[in-house]
């Protein structure tokens, strides 16, 4: 979804000591002053085993979405060992985490260097295109390698996904026809990728453009050794309850076999959300009550961008012993920063009697919240904290018992 890398440079979750605790109670209940990160290993290790358990092909991480070194030590450890990278700097991240994960370079714009860089040093193999100027240089950048495996994006529709990925990258399947033979000329394995967009809301979006794939074979007559599907992949939000992901993957699979393929072609997907969205949350304080809004210690630089600048509704929780029994009000959200655009309209429903002083969890923000942050205006925090309890929202029904060798200290 987002091509920021910015957060690469800070690492909080890799420099700071994390307790564990039960759930968030625990932690309003220490009256911290800045606004405190849970990560749930337990809850992406469940997600990991459901993909690598039940999508029939190839499961590959797509790193944007959290590039938390011990998340992608968790989804290593249950089974994902594959990588979705899209800048040098996810390069070099996961080749030095990970040593023995596999790395796909699928951002299908890069620097020569950055192409060169990984194919000699850090054993990149696999990488995305949708031109033939990018082509040439994949060939430069690896001096003319014989073992690629070169996908061709292809433009597909957004229109059942809640953020579009359609305008940006893709080459168009009835123009498709001389980027395909050309990469087949090259390629020891040729591939065709695309993306449906971030938070696909019906597995028709799948669906629909492994139709379009359809198309641009049958156009090329070239051999595909690897179909991508992407991301897009869901998880569950207030508003935004998707079908179960079973579904997704009888739809991609049905599709696949469909297609005109090699007999021994590979059906590969690059999960990012669904990966890790129950992986985290954030405990904020409420600094301000002014109406209907509440002045809060996070915000639009800090963890809840999307919440500031696309809308998202997170799930929200009142931190307070005994509960309150008010009925809940519409609230929306104010971050620290002296900037107006630190807004979070939602609405965020919460307790009518909250006040100042009080604590909130705000869930789902696994993909993406810790991606974003900022330091702007000197505001945000490192204190990271482990939890056993379940996040805020889930889309995999069967809830493994949390045992203690689900908690990785950090």
């Amino acid at each position: 979804m987002h091509q920021h890398h910015r957060a690469l440079g800070l690492a909080p979750l890799s420099t700071v000591p994390a307790d564990c605790v039960a759930g968030a109670i625990d932690i309003a209940a220490r009256h911290p002053v800045q606004p405190v990160t849970i990560v749930r290993p337990h809850a992406a290790a469940r997600a990991a085993r459901f993909f690598t358990q039940k999508f029939p092909g190839r499961t590959m991480y797509a790193v944007k979405a959290n590039p938390s070194p011990e998340l992608l030590r968790t989804l290593y450890d249950n089974g994902v060992t594959t990588y979705d990278v899209a800048s040098i700097a996810e390069v070099r991240l996961v080749a030095r985490t990970l040593p023995q994960a596999t790395l796909c370079f699928m951002h299908p714009v890069k620097a020569e260097e950055a192409i060169a860089e990984a194919y000699f040093t850090h054993g990149v193999r696999t990488f995305s295109l949708d031109s033939m100027e990018e082509l040439a240089k994949i060939v430069r950048g690896t001096r003319g390698a014989a073992d690629l495996t070169l996908c061709v994006r292809l433009r597909v529709s957004s229109e059942h996904s809640k953020l579009s990925l359609a305008s940006k990258f893709g080459v168009a399947p009835d123009e498709s026809r001389e980027l395909l033979l050309a990469t087949r000329q090259v390629a020891d394995a040729l591939g065709i990728c695309f993306h449906v967009g971030s938070q696909a809301m019906t597995p028709d979006a799948y669906g629909n453009a492994m139709e379009r794939v359809r198309q641009a074979i049958v156009g090329a007559a070239v051999t595909v050794d690897v179909i991508d599907v992407g991301g897009g992949f869901p998880s569950a939000y207030p508003g935004m309850t998707p079908p179960p992901l079973e579904r997704y993957f009888e739809t991609i699979h049905r599709a696949f076999e469909s297609l005109p393929i090699s007999y021994s072609a590979e059906l590969w997907a690059e999960p990012g959300r669904a990966l890790c969205a129950e992986y985290s949350s954030v405990v904020v304080r409420v600094e301000r009550r002014r109406g209907e809004e509440l002045y809060i210690n996070d915000g639009a630089y800090g963890a809840l961008f999307d919440a500031a600048h696309i809308g998202w509704r997170y799930p929200v929780a009142l931190l307070r012993e005994p509960e309150s029994n008010v009925r809940d009000h519409p609230f929306s959200f104010w971050g620290p920063t002296c900037d107006d655009l630190d807004h979070m309209p939602g609405p965020f429903p919460l307790p009518a009697d909250i006040t100042v002083g009080d604590y909130v969890e705000i869930g789902m923000l696994g993909a993406y919240g810790s991606a974003m942050r900022t330091a702007f205006n000197g505001f945000g925090s490192d204190e990271t904290v482990i939890a056993t309890d379940e996040p805020m929202e889930s889309l995999y029904t069967v809830v493994e018992p949390t045992v203690a060798s689900n908690v990785v200290k950090l």
